[in-house]
């Protein structure tokens, strides 16, 4: 599969590394240019490029670059995608310590994705925003391994969640459905599926017992 990610930080870096692994067609972007991403394609086999070019043909786009930066990402970012592109948004909110005050967030009281949701102009799906980056590579378990670690996705749109989800399963994780782009306030920073290393039981009742109400922590 065609697979674009924007941003190479640990989350987005990781990912390339184990998409290509898995034998996809990974183009990787991020705010410095493709110079600055000779060696992590050398170490994976990826594609270099410019932000414009990241979702050209793919499948699937990961934007995986801080929330503060999102709005910065250039106009027709997905322009050139394959058709029914799917969107895995990874972001969070860190009010504090990184982004400062989003007034959507704050003030509208938008999820963090479906913020970023319109900032591009394009439903997402919600997912790898509480993994710790190094669990990506180490973690991964076959399906049906007792101590198959699971994630949490959230979105609207059923179709592109499922193609998630799978492909999540062939990264060597289980999945559990955690609602619409709406509830996922339940898998933001401060609750407790956030960072969370357990199964799909340990999961679902994380996600159950979250609450909508941000700690002082984190809020602008």
């Amino acid at each position: 599969m065609k697979i674009g990610i924007i941003g190479a930080g640990n989350i987005g870096g990781n990912l390339t590394r184990r998409l290509t692994a898995l034998g996809h067609d990974v183009s990787v972007a991020n705010s410095r240019g493709p110079q600055t991403l000779t060696e992590l394609a050398e170490e994976t086999g990826a594609t270099p490029v410019p932000v414009e070019e990241a979702a050209r043909d793919a499948e699937i786009v990961v934007v995986t670059v801080p929330l503060k930066a999102v709005p910065n990402l250039p106009s027709g970012l997905l322009d050139g995608a394959a058709e029914g592109v799917v969107v895995i948004d990874t972001g969070n909110y860190y009010p504090q310590q990184r982004d400062g005050k989003i007034a959507g967030i704050e003030d509208e009281g938008l999820t963090e994705s479906r913020w970023t949701e319109r900032q591009i102009g394009h439903p997402v799906i919600k997912a790898f925003n509480g993994t710790f980056a190094i669990d990506i590579l180490e973690r991964a378990r076959p399906a049906g391994a007792p101590d198959r670690q699971a994630l949490p996705v959230a979105g609207d749109d059923e179709a592109a969640k499922r193609k998630v989800r799978a492909l999540i399963d062939e990264l060597g994780f289980d999945t559990v459905d955690a609602g619409g782009l709406d509830d996922s306030w339940r898998q933001q920073p401060g609750t407790p599926v956030y960072g969370l290393r357990e199964g799909v039981d340990g999961v679902t009742k994380a996600l159950a017992a979250a609450s909508p109400e941000r700690t002082a922590e984190w809020r602008a």
